[in-house]
């Protein structure tokens, strides 16, 4: 018996976290979502919550912490206990914060380490159907002869609408004014009504109004088609390749949290990732799973940051 116990041993002492883990989760957990109860990435995290729940056989509590572009909610999670009971949703703001003006507090892939991404969301180019441009193409051509003539909405500094607006900008060589509004989507009705001439929202928002006609789409700004709009091209098939824009989320964990927890927390949540009504409804709404690694998800949050960190500075954009 005594190499048995002295392999048993070498493992607590290689894996220190591995005693934890095996008795994880005892108690109930807690999901920290940086946004307001009803919101997409709300609907999202009580879905997964749900799910994780039944598989753990412990609650698992939604807690909603809006404010700082997702700043709140991150101080609260690096404020929590680094067991595995406290988890935060950590969504595209997180890194584009750390891209304009990263806070020490709560930067991700450091003071928050990931457990894996969730969805991800491509947002769509739309412009109101009284402009003469049925394509991207010609909506730049039109842009370029009418300088300063044409505006764009966006969710005010920082947002990832209004990134994407001035990528497109910069990237083209045009003059569009940008229209900050007070969150992503409150643009809608200005939208609809004509009143701001192009737009960058999820499917999900504007896919109703482009089937009705009330909005045209130009380009999805993501890597492929989505399947409830297939007619409209990619931006790299629009003729603008590279230029993507994609409104993900995914769930991180205070540093220091051991990696034999957070394995028990990534197959965890993966399991409620593969239920086939969740990935039903991710799909309905254009959007797509991504359920990887935490190594390949803080590979994919280094090159966020790196792709923000460098439009922000080649497009001079300022972020207080």
């Amino acid at each position: 018996m005594k190499p048995i116990a002295s392999v048993a041993a070498l493992l607590l002492l290689a894996c220190p976290g591995l005693p934890q883990a095996q008795g994880f989760p005892s108690k109930p957990l807690h999901l920290i979502v940086p946004s307001v109860a009803g919101s997409s990435p709300d609907v999202r995290a009580r879905q997964i919550a749900a799910k994780l729940g039944e598989s753990f056989g412990q609650p698992v509590i939604v807690d909603n912490r809006p404010g700082g572009n997702g700043l709140i909610g991150a101080q609260q999670a690096v404020k929590a206990a680094p067991d595995g009971y406290t988890m935060f949703l950590a969504l595209i703001n997180n890194a584009i914060a750390d891209a304009a003006n990263p806070n020490p507090c709560c930067r991700l892939n450091r003071e928050l380490v990931p457990v894996t991404r969730f969805t991800m969301t491509p947002l769509v180019a739309v412009v109101h159907p009284s402009l003469p441009a049925s394509t991207l193409k010609e909506f730049i051509a039109l842009a370029k002869a009418k300088p300063d003539a044409l505006t764009y909405a966006s969710g005010g500094p920082g947002s990832i609408t209004q990134l994407l607006g001035e990528w497109i900008k910069s990237e083209s060589g045009i003059r569009v004014l940008e229209v900050p509004y007070k969150s992503v989507g409150a643009e809608m009705p200005d939208l609809l009504s004509g009143q701001v001439t192009a737009g960058f929202l999820v499917p999900n928002t504007v896919g109703g109004p482009i089937k009705a006609g009330r909005l045209r789409a130009l380009a999805v700004a993501g890597p492929q088609r989505l399947a409830i709009l297939p007619d409209v091209p990619t931006t790299a098939e629009a003729g603008l390749p590279g230029v993507e824009a994609i409104a993900w989320n995914g769930v991180f964990v205070p540093a220091g949290t051991p990696p034999p927890v957070i394995q028990v927390l990534h197959r965890g949540l993966v399991r409620a990732f593969d239920a086939p009504d969740v990935r039903e409804q991710v799909a309905n709404t254009g959007s797509y799973i991504a359920g990887d690694s935490p190594e390949e998800f803080a590979a994919f949050v280094r090159a966020e940051v790196g792709k923000w960190s460098k439009v922000i500075r080649d497009a001079g954009i300022r972020v207080e």
